[in-house]
C-alpha cells in the first residue's frame, strides 16, 4: 500500500495581502558582570562597528548587557564570538541566567512584513528616545494550545490593545520574539519593553497582570532584567 504524499512544511513568515518572506531577523540577549569600565566596551563596540545597543545593569553597579541582531544566526558563533573572546570582554563574567535569543515572526495579517519583521524591531531597539529597557522570556500554558482559534484571538486581542495604548502614548514599546527550541529554559517568547522612563514600562507589566493570558495561561514569567542605554549602534 503507498503510503499518502507528506506535504512539505511552509515555514515562510506570512503576512496581509498574500505577502510571504523566508527571512527574519535574530536577536540575542547577553548579559555580563564584573565591568569596571563601561567606556572601553563602548569604544570596542564602536570599533568593530557591532549592531546592537549596550546597557548598564540597574541592579548590579558593575553589570552591563549586550543586544545584538543579525539575519542569519551565523552571526552570533562567528563575529559576535570573536569579539566576546577578545578583550575587554573576554575579562566580564557571564550571567547565563539572563540570557535570551529569539527571532522575530509574524502573525499572519500584518500590513507590512517588512516592517514587522525587520524595519520595527531594529528601530525601536536602537532609538535614542527610548534608553530605558526591561527584557525577560516568558512561556504559555500548554491549556493556551488547546483553546479554539477564536478564544486565542479574543485573549490575545486584550493584551495587544493595552500595549498599544502605552505605545501610542509613548509610554512603553515592545520587542517580540518567538524563542521555541532556542532557549534553554524552554521558553516561547522573549520580550523587550523600551521607553523614555522607567515607569511606565513597570506600569504596563503591572496592567498585563490582569488580562487573561497572563492570569490564567502563563507557565512563568522572566526572570527580569532592567537597564539602561549605555550606547547603541547608528540606525541605518
Amino acid at each position: 500500500m503507498q503510503r499518502p504524499a507528506i506535504e512539505k512544511p511552509d515555514l515562510r513568515e506570512k503576512g496581509g495581502r498574500d505577502q510571504a518572506m523566508d527571512r527574519r531577523l535574530f536577536m540575542q540577549f547577553l548579559a555580563f558582570g564584573d565591568c569596571r569600565d563601561a567606556d572601553v566596551l563602548v569604544e570596542t563596540l564602536k570599533a568593530v562597528e557591532l549592531p546592537g545597543v549596550l546597557y548598564a545593569d540597574l541592579n548590579d553597579p558593575h553589570g552591563v548587557a549586550l543586544l545584538t541582531y543579525s539575519y542569519t544566526p551565523d552571526f552570533f558563533v562567528s563575529v559576535l564570538r570573536r569579539v566576546l573572546n577578545d578583550s575587554p570582554f573576554s575579562k566580564l563574567t557571564p550571567k547565563p541566567q539572563y540570557t535570551m535569543f529569539g527571532r522575530t515572526y509574524s502573525i499572519g495579517y500584518e500590513p507590512d512584513l517588512e516592517e514587522t519583521l525587520f524595519t520595527r524591531p531594529r528601530n525601536t531597539a536602537l532609538n535614542t528616545d527610548w534608553p530605558w529597557a526591561i527584557w525577560y522570556p516568558l512561556r504559555r500554558r500548554g491549556s493556551f494550545v488547546g483553546l479554539s482559534a477564536e478564544e486565542q484571538r479574543d485573549i490575545l486581542m486584550e493584551h495587544g490593545t493595552i500595549g498599544r495604548s502605552f505605545g501610542e502614548a509613548d509610554f512603553a514599546h515592545d520587542i517580540r520574539l518567538a524563542c521555541y527550541g532556542l532557549d534553554a529554559n524552554d521558553n516561547d517568547f522573549v520580550v523587550g519593553l523600551l521607553g523614555k522612563e522607567l515607569h511606565p514600562l513597570s506600569a504596563v507589566v503591572e496592567t498585563m497582570r490582569k488580562t487573561k493570558q497572563t492570569s490564567q495561561y502563563l507557565e512563568s514569567l522572566g526572570p527580569f532584567w532592567i537597564g539602561k542605554v549605555l550606547w547603541q549602534a547608528p540606525r541605518s
